[in-house]
């Protein structure tokens, strides 16, 4: 059988927090009328407390006689001493058990505040009686360390001499000011409570302070928080006897840190804290800076922000803003992005817990970097890039698959333009239509927008003099054959009639025929005869 300790439902947690609050706010501090120390001991052993130098870190090795538990049971509790109303002080009580032994002489109790390393040691010294009541207890109180609110401090307790490994520690947090009893009682944790009014137009903050301690001087000031309250130099003091208490202080610009601190002036007092403008995230995008010698693009923002930031690029449309790969980094202190691309529709993306903002800081500047366009002649269409700096372009044939994508065919072209010149690159008759795009960006950069040169204009194909020489041919060719063959149906047509008539008459006409056939062939032959004779003469 398992078993699984230590899962809580969230419910439970909360009431555990909210329990442990309640108990630390409503948590009573004994109070003291005087501080000292005291020594519990039926047997009348006698305690005193002695000054001298803080012994050294080096210890002795402890004899074989002496128990390893000498010292016991060390407790601390904070304890408060007051004098008049709201005119307390805190102290440190420690209690401890001490077994008394013959190489022991006494005890030594020391302090220290981690917030300072200040150490404060006393130091117990017994009564030479001891040394015939060996084994036997003797409880010690000493409770007058006096400490802060809310400090955190670390007690130990060592033997006289100072015995290696015979030692006792322990952590202490002092109550602070959300615990009923030092509110009430400390007058540092009367804070004061801060009104103010913001003209944005004067750019200035007026304050307004009540329910401050009486007869004492309260100052006022601006500051950035961070890991502390930064001070920016506007500060103010109110005299005690100053029936009016405001002032108006002046801010350079409205940030998310920007603060009002309040406090008495008074060691150690509390101080009132509010910042009007934490949840105004618009003023962190004035911290961008472009170099544009060095093409470095710098966000570095005075407020410590949660946040991611990423590059991106908005489309033609303004209504999507495509990632760059490899721009998303975290706002710690500094974000640095090298060799970009100063355009307008290049933007940053700005995502925290609560939502996500898009800015184009170049959008409503002139650019001054370089142009694409296209044209359309009367044999093809031609790409022109205009460049005002040096720089090399890399051109990509794409398919235009959505209208804010165009998905990478090939590569087609590479053109390094110098600076106030331009470059034209010719587009064959194929690349064309309203799926095929021209996309043009820098190459010589890591961040650079796309610009895409979509719906290119189609031109009828021109036949080359080769192939219009042969089509020429081949029309006179086929306009002869029909002549031809027209001309052919024709005389097969005529000659068909022209037999018909000839068939008719045959009977009629043969022996005429016959005898003009022969009229007509001697007279050939006797014309035959005399042309030969008048050649041969000749």
């Amino acid at each position: 059988m398992q078993y699984h300790l230590g899962r809580y439902s969230f419910l439970e947690r909360l009431m555990v927090i909210i329990l442990m609050f309640g108990m630390s706010y409503c948590h009573s501090i004994q109070r003291i009328k005087e501080c000292g120390l005291t020594c519990f001991h039926t047997g009348g052993i006698n305690c005193r407390k002695v000054t001298f130098a803080k012994q050294s870190f080096f210890c002795r090795t402890p004899p074989r006689s002496l128990p390893s538990d000498v010292l016991q049971n060390m407790k601390l509790s904070t304890v408060m001493k007051c004098s008049g109303k709201r005119w307390c002080s805190l102290y440190i009580n420690v209690n401890g058990t001490v077994i008394l032994n013959e190489h022991v002489r006494g005890v030594e109790i020391c302090v220290m505040t981690l917030s300072s390393s200040q150490t404060e040691c006393e130091s117990v010294r017994f009564s030479h009686k001891s040394k015939k009541l060996d084994s036997h207890k003797v409880h010690i109180q000493f409770n007058c360390f006096e400490v802060g609110i809310g400090q955190q401090v670390y007690v130990t307790m060592k033997t006289l001499p100072n015995y290696c490994y015979v030692e006792l520690e322990k952590y202490h947090n002092v109550e602070g000011c959300d615990n009923k009893d030092v509110e009430n009682n400390i007058m540092s944790c009367l804070a004061g409570k801060l009104d103010y009014l913001v003209d944005e137009e004067k750019k200035s903050i007026t304050i307004h302070v009540s329910d401050i301690i009486e007869g004492f001087d309260y100052n006022v000031r601006l500051c950035w928080k961070r890991f502390i309250c930064k001070d920016i130099g506007a500060h103010a003091l109110i005299k005690a006897d100053n029936t009016v208490r405001s002032v108006t202080l002046r801010y350079a610009e409205i940030l998310p840190c920007l603060c009002i601190e309040g406090w008495s002036a008074i060691p150690d007092s509390r101080r009132a804290r509010i910042c009007p403008f934490k949840h105004d995230a618009n003023s962190i995008w004035n911290s961008i800076t472009y170099n544009s010698v060095t093409q470095t693009l710098a966000w570095q923002s005075l407020c410590p922000v949660n946040a991611t930031v990423s590059l991106c690029w908005m489309t033609d449309q303004n209504d999507t803003c495509v990632n760059f790969s490899n721009s998303l980094g975290t706002m710690n202190d500094k974000v640095l992005y090298t060799q970009v691309d100063y355009h307008p529709r290049l933007c940053a993306k700005l995502t925290t817990n609560m939502d996500s903002q898009v800015r184009c800081p170049f959008a409503h500047e002139h650019f001054p970097g370089w142009n694409v366009s296209i044209a359309d002649t009367d044999s093809f269409a031609e790409i022109k890039i205009t460049s005002k700096i040096n720089a090399s372009f890399i051109l990509r044939l794409c398919n235009r698959t959505k209208l804010t994508s165009c998905d990478c065919l090939n590569i087609f072209a590479s053109v390094p333009v110098v600076a106030s010149s331009y470059a034209i690159l010719n587009l064959s008759s194929d690349i064309c239509g309203s799926n095929l795009c021209i996309q043009v960006s820098r190459s010589d950069v890591n961040y650079s927008v796309p610009v895409n040169i979509c719906n290119i204009p189609c031109r009828p194909q021109e036949q080359s003099s080769d192939e219009a020489s042969s089509l020429e041919i081949f029309l006179l060719t086929s306009v002869l054959l029909i002549l031809i063959a027209i001309f052919s149906f024709v005389g097969c047509i005529l000659l068909s009639v022209n037999y018909r008539k000839k068939l008719q008459e045959k009977g009629s006409f043969k022996i005429k025929v016959k005898h003009m056939s022969s009229g007509v062939a001697s007279s050939l032959e006797q014309t035959v005869s005399i042309m030969f004779a008048q050649m041969e003469d000749k």
